[in-house]
Formats: structure tokens, sequence, C-alpha cells
């Protein structure tokens, strides 16, 4: 769950999601090559956050620091880039996974407390009718 909010995670979100981005927009006709997908799915991962910090002092603006960032380290696909959208396309959808992801996480850990409960419930429930079914037939 850390890892799901941590900055490692939401910068390489938003990186693959201007990878998906190009590979949409490389169907739909622009002028973009497999190269430059390419050059931005090998270094997706590498986020070099002080880059990131400084530029974003410049530019304060956080999405656009990174995608500055990320053109430096990918120069064939600097002109791709974010291109076409804008800041809430990276930051809503990023938003959307690190919920979704989150969910996930939990789903499975709320069903298993939830059939504990029941389980809990039912043996009680079970226990306590016997007792009353016993005290009853005890009574003649």
């Amino acid at each position: 769950m850390q890892y799901n909010f941590s900055d490692q995670k939401k910068f390489s979100t938003w990186g693959r999601l201007w990878i998906n981005l190009a590979k949409a927009e490389q169907e739909l006709g622009l002028d973009i090559t497999n190269d430059q997908i390419e050059e931005m799915q090998n270094n997706v991962n590498d986020i070099n956050f002080e880059e990131c910090a400084a530029e974003e002092k410049i530019t304060r603006h956080d999405i656009m620091a990174h995608v500055h960032i990320f053109a430096k380290q990918c120069p064939k696909a600097a002109p791709i880039i974010h291109l076409g959208v804008t800041s809430c396309f990276v930051w809503d959808n990023t938003e959307l996974i690190v919920i979704r992801d989150g969910v996930n996480l939990l789903l499975p850990r709320v069903a298993a407390v939830i059939d504990n409960l029941a389980h809990f419930a039912f043996y009680n429930i079970t226990k306590n009718l016997n007792i009353v079914q016993n005290q009853l037939d005890n009574r003649g």
C-alpha cells in the first residue's frame, strides 16, 4: 500500500500514461515512431527526483517539470511526450489508477474480514441457540 501512494509509482504512472497516449496517437496516424515509444518504455521507471524538483522550482508546475526531465532522458521522444493533452489527463488518470490499485489491495482483506465476521456470528448464534434450547428443555 505504501508503494501504491509513493512518488515513484505516481511519476512512473505519468510516464506509462504518456507511453499509452503515444501508442494511441500512433494508431490514429500521428507521426510517432516505434523508436520513440521504445525510448520512453526504457526510461519510464528512471525518475530523477532531484532534477525534477529543481525543474519544478523553475516551472512551478509538477507535471511540466517531469515532461521536461523525461524529454531530456528521451530526446527522440521529446516532441511527443504529453502531446495534445492537458495536465488533467495525467493527474486525473493517475489518481484513478492509484485508487483502483488501492481498492484491489484492500478488497481481498475486507472480504476476509467479512467472512471471519460471518463465521464468528454463525458460530455464536448457533452456540447461543443451543444454550437457550437446553434451558427450555430443562424447564420441563
